[in-house]
């Protein structure tokens, strides 16, 4: 017990690492449920929350229980344990344009020079925060569900290609990657 008592190290009993307390956590959505019984409504809510460390690792989760603080708790632990990690360009904003999809929604995401902001609606506004684009055009077709755009992006985001890992998997060097296509010069 007292061996307990004196981990001050940050460490759990099983040698793991306490949760860092590094990420932050956004509400998105709060849906009030209800389930008919009996004698009646039993009310109950689900909490949609994402979560990020604004330096290139985002998630989100989903949770339900009778109040709303142990919804969004649960919501907060599930994100926590569904973390991608999202190469950034000049820690700023995406290598590339993409597009995303999940059920009826599409999101298309485009890159944006530095001072552009974060140009997107709503669900998909809080990923990119919690990701920590600052410069993004983003553009959500279709589907308004909340649940469906924030999976259509982080499909979107999946599929982020940085040039070191399009020139890893090449076997070429990043140089080689980024290289722009020069003209070729016709000997008369």
């Amino acid at each position: 017990m007292a061996e307990r008592d004196n981990r001050r190290d940050g460490q759990r009993r099983d040698n793991r690492p306490e949760e860092n307390p590094e990420f932050a956590d956004r509400l998105v959505a709060i849906n009030r449920v209800s389930k008919t019984v009996k004698g009646g409504k039993r009310f109950g809510f689900a909490a949609l929350v994402v979560v990020g460390d604004q330096r290139g690792r985002v998630g989100f989760g989903k949770g339900k229980a009778k109040e709303v603080p142990e919804a969004i708790r649960k919501a907060t632990e599930q994100a926590k344990r569904s973390l991608i990690r999202v190469p950034l360009k000049d820690s700023r904003t995406l290598h590339h344009d993409m597009e995303g999809r999940h059920g009826a929604g599409k999101v298309v995401m485009r890159t944006a020079v530095a001072g552009t902001g974060i140009i997107a609606g709503g669900p998909m506004r809080a990923v990119f925060e919690m990701l920590g684009i600052q410069d993004i055009v983003a553009k959500s077709i279709g589907s308004a569900n909340p649940y469906n755009m924030i999976r259509a992006t982080i499909d979107g985001l999946k599929h982020e290609a940085s040039p070191r890992n399009v020139a890893s998997r090449r076997g070429k060097k990043v140089a080689e990657i980024l290289r722009k296509p020069e003209a070729e010069v016709v000997e008369a």
